[in-house]
Order: C-alpha cells, then structure tokens, then sequence
C-alpha cells in the first residue's frame, strides 16, 4: 500500500524517513522567474536536517544559471545540487560512443556546456560525421538545426547502409510555459526530427528514469522523495524510478487530474503546497462499505456514483479520499459521475 493512504504514516510528515528531497523547479519552486508562495522557506527548513536538490528538463540554461536563479529567489544550494536533463543525456552518451567523440549538438548553452564538460567534441554540422546527436529545446533553434540532425541521422556508409546513429532527447515535453503563454517544447521539435528520420531518440528527462538515476548517483542514495507539479512526466518519472513522490497544487496538475490519474501516474502524497513537507500527513481509512475517511472528509462509491458523505474542514482531504476511492476501484474515471464540487476549485 502507498504511503498516500498508509496508516503507519499517520503521524509522519512526507520528509520523514527518506535522506534526499528532490525538487522539480518550474510550478514547484517557481512560475517564470518569480518563487511560488512557500517554496523557497519551505526548502530551505528542510535543508535543515536533509540534503536537497533540484531537477529539471529544461535544457537551454546550465546547471550554474539554474543556481543563480535558485539563490536569487532565496534558496541555499550550490550548483552540485542541481540535476538537468542535459547532464542525464550527456550520461548516455558516454554508454554509447567512445570517450571524446563528436557529438552533433542540437540544443542551446545548457546542453552545449554538458557536452563539452562530458570530454566530447561538439559540431553543429552532419558533414563533420559525428558518433551521435543529442537535442534538447532552445528558443533559436530552427529549421536548418533540425535538418543536419535529420542529414547526421539518415547518414549511411560507403556501401550505403544506414549507420543507425545514436540519438539522444533531453527531453520530450510537448509544451514549455514563457511569459506569453504555452509555446512548443522539446518534445514537439524532436517529433519533427522523427518524422523525417522514422525513428525516435533515447530520452534522459521526466517521465524516464536516467534524470533520477544521475541524480541518486550524485546524492549517493535511493532513499528519495521527489516533489513534481505533473503526473504525466514528474510522478510517472518517479514511480518508474521506484521512489516516493508528492504532487503539488501550485503548477499545471489539479484536482481534475488527479482524480483521472491512471495508474502509474499516482503520487504518494498529494500536497497543497510545500509547507505540508513539515506537517503530519492524514490517515486515510477505508471502512467494510468501501466509503474513505480522511480525517473529517468521507467519500463513498455507489455504483458509479461519486458520493460525498461528509465534506469535512479541508477540501484537499476531501480530493485525497475521492482518489482514494477512484483508484482504488481498479475503473477509469470517464465511466464515474464525479461531483463537480470535487474539482472545480482546485
């Protein structure tokens, strides 16, 4: 049984138990370039009594520019802390072509920087024959940089057989959020390299598990609490990576999802925002009509009805027990008359 719902942990606070938190940063720590409201205090208590560290997809800053944004908003780190998609690729790389290797290098400084510190050769040119590609999301990336990792993808030897070069994503996220709005992420210009390759890269970031292998390699433990705002690339990342996770309400995932969230996608916790690292997380009890209790709140299923018995003081014991109850039932929720009270304001 997961810790969500676990009566041991009724007494615990999420932190408890396990030697590393890790923080996604982009609807955790923070949204642009301002902190999310109790995240920087929040982490830094924790810091405290734990080691912290931060892990992001994003590759087009470096892992030293992510420290200097973190320290900015208020964070004590050093730049070792910080765990990014680009490392993991880089990671990769070396399992796959010869130390000091020409990498043709789709992606902007954040990728660049780790390829060249990883001991490879970087080129921007499928002409310079390059042993693998590697992209990642930068905003100045075009159609020409797409190309020569297309050309360096579909190159073939002299008797004109494909050399099946190894390619590598940072990442595969759809969208990236910019202060104008939802704009087209990595994920979306790796679709474009595919289409025209008919294959698709190795991926080091969220949702696959080299991002959490480099960084429990570099904390030295796999006794680990990671804390996302996505369950479709920060909590799936996790449970695949065999950790406990915490989703918090302060990014993209709310309630609605989270009473959806297909198996796999599941957090351990579910948090309304950092604080409640510190504070005792609610017991959840299932009595023998299959109605959840957490603390004040009880919600049953009847048929395939969702139906609150008792709202309670908080509204997010009120969500915990309502995915308790959903997941639980082993059924998708499309099939489910969930009432709208359970997620409209969240």
């Amino acid at each position: 049984m997961s810790a969500l719902f676990s009566p041991k942990r009724v007494t615990a606070t999420p932190i408890d138990g396990v030697d590393v938190i890790l923080a996604d940063l982009d609807g955790v720590v923070y949204a642009g370039r301002q902190a999310i409201e109790h995240a920087i205090e929040s982490l830094n208590r924790v810091q405290q009594t734990k080691r912290v560290g931060y892990i992001t997809n994003n590759a087009s800053r470096t892992d030293a520019q992510v420290g200097d944004h973190l320290r900015e908003l208020g964070l004590t780190l050093e730049t070792e802390d910080v765990v990014t998609s680009p490392q993991a690729a880089t990671a990769l790389l070396k399992t796959m072509v010869t130390p000091g290797a020409t990498i043709l290098v789709i992606g902007g400084e954040g990728l660049r920087d780790e390829v060249v510190k990883a001991g490879f050769i970087v080129t921007d040119s499928a002409n310079d024959s390059p042993a693998a590609v590697v992209q990642g999301f930068s905003p100045d990336l075009g159609w020409k940089h797409l190309a020569e990792a297309s050309f360096a993808l579909n190159a073939r030897d002299e008797q004109g057989e494909p050399l099946n070069t190894p390619w590598v994503a940072t990442n595969m996220d759809w969208t990236i959020p910019v202060e104008r709005g939802i704009a087209p992420g990595n994920g979306t210009m790796v679709s474009a390299v595919h289409l025209a390759v008919g294959r698709l890269p190795v991926v080091a970031g969220k949702p696959e598990v080299p991002i959490f292998d480099e960084a429990m390699r570099r904390f030295e433990t796999r006794s680990v609490l990671f804390i996302g705002d996505r369950l479709d690339t920060d909590i799936l990342g996790a449970n695949r990576a065999g950790i406990a996770s915490a989703v918090v309400l302060t990014g993209i995932d709310r309630a609605k999802q989270l009473l959806a969230a297909p198996e796999g996608s599941r957090p351990t916790y579910i948090l309304g925002d950092l604080r409640e690292l510190h504070e005792p997380y609610p017991e959840s009890v299932t009595s023998k009509n299959g109605s959840v209790t957490v603390r004040g709140s009880r919600v049953r299923k009847q048929g395939m009805e969702i139906v609150i018995e008792r709202e309670g003081d908080d509204e997010l014991d009120l969500l915990r027990a309502a995915c308790r109850v959903i997941w639980d039932s082993g059924l998708a929720i499309y099939g489910f008359n969930v009432p709208e009270r359970l997620y409209a304001k969240k």
